[in-house]
């Protein structure tokens, strides 16, 4: 059977972008895309296991102010079904998945990228190649900028066991998973989606292996690449995050000369975890770019 026909599971459905959605052909799959508003485009990535309504609030609170925000279920996530190509998930497939959604999405306009976590090395990764393709990224605890040294590789390895185990079906996995995502989305305003999340998470742990293993491998290290970046870049980085630190992404974001760093509350998103603080940063930021998106009439808080 055509993957791309497979019924979504609702509770995996229930993590992603929300009604009205449109499934769109990019690298040889089908994605779920939600389009809410108008005026500059903002693009929104989310993490591994996660879905687009990962930014539902951000969307409500931006919407209003002269923004399009447009998001992503990336393949086999959310509203989106199975990757058609087979190719295992990784940062690598989403960025080329991401490389052929642009323009068939935005035409010549560029639109302001948000990723978090996988979505944020995807952005980096096709930013790297296209980056006339973009206005800017906002890049929240993204992977690919820690040293794949021999403490990664450990970590790396015990997720990929864990993960495994969810995808045999371990009956103890789904409270596992549940006290693991505690740690990964601590901040009480995620409250909802990481109920969501957590409710999914056997369906999703055979992507999470896939995931997790193509972070050990050589080519996701992006540490040496960024400083190449010309883009302007806003880290959002949650401080509390114990498996995407800043402490071991500090150096790489150090290299890269238009970077801006902010810190807040959280434990990985901190567009969910700390929303209010999150939206005033991003709007100084984009009011500070050249040719502000924001419209004249815009108060920052």
């Amino acid at each position: 059977m055509n993957q791309s026909l497979l019924p979504v599971s609702p509770l995996c459905a229930a993590i992603g972008v929300q009604t009205p959605y449109d499934l769109v052909e990019a690298a040889g799959t089908k994605v779920a895309i939600s389009r809410h508003g108008a005026g500059q485009p903002i693009l929104c990535l989310h993490a591994t296991a996660h879905g687009g309504r990962d930014f539902e609030s951000l969307s409500n609170a931006l919407v209003p102010l002269g923004f399009e925000m447009v998001c992503v279920d990336w393949p086999g996530h959310g509203r989106s079904p199975p990757d058609a190509s087979g190719q295992p998930a990784s940062a690598k497939r989403y960025a080329a998945v991401l490389e052929d959604l642009i323009p068939i999405l935005f035409g010549k306009a560029k639109p302001i990228v948000i990723g978090n976590s996988i979505g944020g090395a995807a952005a980096l990764i096709a930013s790297l190649s296209m980056p006339e393709a973009m206005r800017a990224l906002v890049l929240c605890n993204p992977g690919g900028l820690a040293p794949l040294d021999r403490l990664a590789t450990t970590v790396i390895h015990l997720l990929v066991k864990f993960f495994e185990a969810g995808s045999r079906g371990a009956r103890w996995f789904p409270w596992a998973f549940g006290l693991y995502y505690r740690l990964v989305l601590s901040g009480k305003p995620a409250h909802t989606q990481r109920a969501r999340i957590v409710a999914a998470g056997q369906e999703m742990a055979s992507i999470l292996v896939e995931a997790w293993r193509s972070f050990g491998q050589a080519d996701a290290d992006l540490s040496g690449k960024v400083a190449n970046l010309s883009l302007p870049v806003l880290f959002a980085w949650a401080k509390s995050d114990q498996i995407v630190a800043w402490s071991r992404s500090k150096r790489a974001v150090e290299t890269m000369p238009q970077a801006k760093v902010e810190f807040f509350k959280g434990s990985h998103a901190a567009f969910l975890e700390d929303p209010s603080a999150f939206q005033d940063a991003l709007l100084a930021f984009l009011g500070a770019l050249p040719d502000s998106p924001l419209r004249p009439d815009v108060e920052l808080t």
